[in-house]
């Protein structure tokens, strides 16, 4: 009696009787695996990953399935919540460094008008991942110039405040440590996560990163000449007892026009992978207090505010 067939397959041959050798497997074509010779090209897909990709997009909108598949166009995307992060700064936890663009405001550029700053926060491949905006009335702006108090929201890509900084008003005096420049960082608002403030120096502009309940976590030194000529500046991260440097704030040089005619800046953030994601925050916080110290200029007057104390 013959061996059944395959089920439902009265074509396909019987199975292989006991005794009988069964056709081996196909072999694939130019002998790989097996032949060193014929290894995949590199960037082949293996199913594994050399090094970390880098991260594309920041959680928030995106095109979900359409209709025809159960969903609803333009479907939120799921964005991580790791414990303890503040809504909306789930994306930081990602990466290790950010860029910061002050906008070009046309009124202040052609007649010395000051305006209200506005900031791009780009991830290093140039995607914005954040807005920021300063609130502030027209009089504080042009009659208290670069020392002025203000609030600045932080906003994603979904227009949410998901950071808010306050700085409150203070002169100016290298001798005077009782009016040292501080700003405080709220993430969300409502919830102090952080402060910066200056730290008494006559020559460097020194400056410490503080918990919300005022412990200092980090430090952050400047040079003697915080100035830009021609160059970057740098303002080393190291840790609460000082040591070698774990991260920075650049400020970047963006060309001699730019520089003399406007007050527009472009600043880099650094910092470790693993810095809690509220320090992070902070930072941010401190890139925007080193501009408005350092690198505002006010009016037709181009002043800088000269801030070593």
């Amino acid at each position: 009696m013959s061996a059944p067939g395959y089920p439902g397959s009265p074509n396909h041959p019987p199975y292989p009787q006991p005794g009988q050798s069964a056709p081996p497997y196909p072999v694939p074509a130019g002998g790989y695996p097996g032949d060193p010779s014929q290894a995949p090209p590199p960037g082949f897909g293996m199913g594994y990953h050399q090094g970390q990709p880098p991260v594309m997009y920041q959680p928030g909108p995106a095109p979900g399935p359409g209709p025809d598949y159960g969903g609803q166009p333009m479907g939120m995307s799921p964005a991580p919540a790791p414990v303890g992060v503040p809504p909306g700064l789930e994306y930081l936890t990602q990466i290790d460094q950010i860029l910061i663009h002050q906008k070009v405001e046309l009124l202040e550029a052609f007649i010395g008008f000051e305006t209200n700053n506005q900031y791009e926060i780009k991830n290093s491949l140039g995607q914005k991942i954040y807005k920021a905006k300063e609130k502030n009335d027209c009089c504080t702006r042009n009659c208290c110039g670069s020392l002025r108090s203000f609030d600045m929201t932080i906003k994603d890509n979904m227009d949410r405040e998901v950071i808010r900084l306050i700085r409150p008003f203070r002169c100016v005096s290298c001798w005077c440590p009782c009016c040292l420049q501080e700003m405080e960082v709220q993430a969300p608002p409502g919830t102090t996560v952080g402060f910066i403030k200056q730290d008494w120096h006559p020559f460097l502009p020194k400056f410490s990163i503080q918990g919300p309940e005022g412990e200092t976590l980090l430090k952050l030194e400047g040079p003697c000449f915080a100035c830009n000529c021609c160059g970057d500046v740098n303002f080393e991260l190291t840790g609460k007892d000082g040591g070698p440097s774990i991260g920075r704030i650049s400020k970047q040089w963006s060309g001699l026009l730019k520089e003399v005619f406007t007050d527009t800046d472009n600043f880099g953030i650094q910092f470790p992978m693993d810095l809690d994601v509220k320090m992070k925050a902070v930072l941010m916080g401190a890139c925007f207090l080193i501009d408005f110290m350092f690198f505002e200029k006010v009016g037709e007057a181009n002043q800088r505010s000269s801030v070593f104390s």
